[in-house]
């Protein structure tokens, strides 16, 4: 048996100066910070778990889509994290449809303290440093994604 990809959405959020949400995982010691993300379930279709995730990560959906990707982007988690991953047993990694959105409110409405929270802190940071911030085995997704919603920032 093939080990697939779990399907998922990824959302980069900007506020008014084009500054992207991103958040410390809970889950993960090393420190890095990562847009939000999350899975799509079964009877979804990616523009309803985007909306779903958003709120089940930062408390809110108070935005308003820019764009999507017009693709999917695979990538493959190294072993040692699958390995703490409840669906660790049955994929290999993820292939995410992205999202772009404005946020529309304000600061103190984003909680990342959710029922299932996962991340510890939050903030907004610039573009140029969204890369050098992932965890390494996801730099090739964060790179595309920027690549792919790039006139977001002219």
């Amino acid at each position: 048996m093939t080990k697939e990809y779990r399907k998922c959405v990824g959302m980069m959020i900007l506020n008014p100066k084009k500054e992207i949400l991103v958040g410390k995982r809970l889950d993960h010691p090393s420190g890095f910070w990562q847009m939000p993300q999350g899975g799509i379930d079964n009877y979804e279709i990616p523009e309803e778990a985007v909306w779903r995730e958003m709120m089940e990560e930062i408390g809110t959906n108070n935005a308003s889509l820019i764009k999507s990707s017009k693709q999917w982007i695979n990538y493959e988690i190294p072993q040692e994290t699958l390995n703490t991953l409840p669906w660790g047993k049955k994929y290999i990694g993820q292939t995410q449809k992205w999202f772009a959105f404005k946020f529309l409110g304000k600061d103190s409405e984003i909680n990342v303290g959710t029922d299932n929270p996962e991340f510890s802190e939050w903030k907004w940071s610039n573009h140029n440093l969204l890369v050098e911030n992932i965890v390494p085995f996801k730099r090739k997704v964060y790179a595309k994604v920027l690549d792919e919603f790039f006139d977001i920032f002219k």
